[in-house]
């Protein structure tokens, strides 16, 4: 493979990542935007310390990430259970 080719291959992953980050974002945006509206007191009941829990669960999840981007390893499996 010559150096053009090899240009364009980093290229098409680097739109393909960008694709998938965007989509991807904003579907957890759209799903963290659904958890807010659990807050709604007239339709929910809900105490302080499940709310803490959801929150710290995002909140770590948002810190995995981070630390895979800083260190790629392998593939996040928690599952989030109150």
């Amino acid at each position: 493979m010559d150096g053009s080719n090899e240009a364009r291959g980093q290229s098409a992953r680097h739109q393909k990542f960008r694709d998938l980050a965007e989509s991807r974002t904003n579907k957890a945006l759209d799903a963290i935007g659904r958890i807010g509206s659990l807050s709604n007191r007239s339709i929910y009941e809900w105490d302080e310390a499940e709310v803490r829990k959801v929150v710290k669960t995002l909140k770590d999840a948002v810190s995995e990430v981070e630390a895979r981007f800083a260190s790629p390893k392998g593939k996040a499996s928690a599952k989030f259970k109150l």
